[in-house]
């Protein structure tokens, strides 16, 4: 069995710095009618606890996207949720 490659972007800091993160996923919310990107940080030492960011984004082009932060307690309420779902369905398989 092949192991499937992990789509990568790279995302400014607010130095400007670029970052390299892998994507775990992406997922739309109806509530919301928004589309959220959840990445980790691709360097990461195996003793440090997993970090997830999380994003609204929106597709300019399919090589170009717009990330926005998660302001609200309600989005962030749900984002959580969804992500919670998807890690319980991804531990399973």
């Amino acid at each position: 069995m092949a192991l499937e490659e992990k789509e990568r972007i790279i995302i400014p800091d607010e130095n400007g710095e670029e970052h390299l993160f892998e994507v775990l996923f992406t997922f739309d919310l109806d509530d919301t009618n928004q589309s959220y990107i959840a990445v980790t940080p691709v360097e990461q030492s195996e003793e440090e606890e997993v970090e997830v960011y999380a994003f609204r984004y929106e597709e300019k082009d399919e090589d170009d996207l717009s990330l926005f932060p998660i302001e609200s307690d309600d989005e962030w309420e749900m984002v959580e949720e969804m992500l919670n779902t998807l890690a319980e369905q991804e531990n399973e398989e």
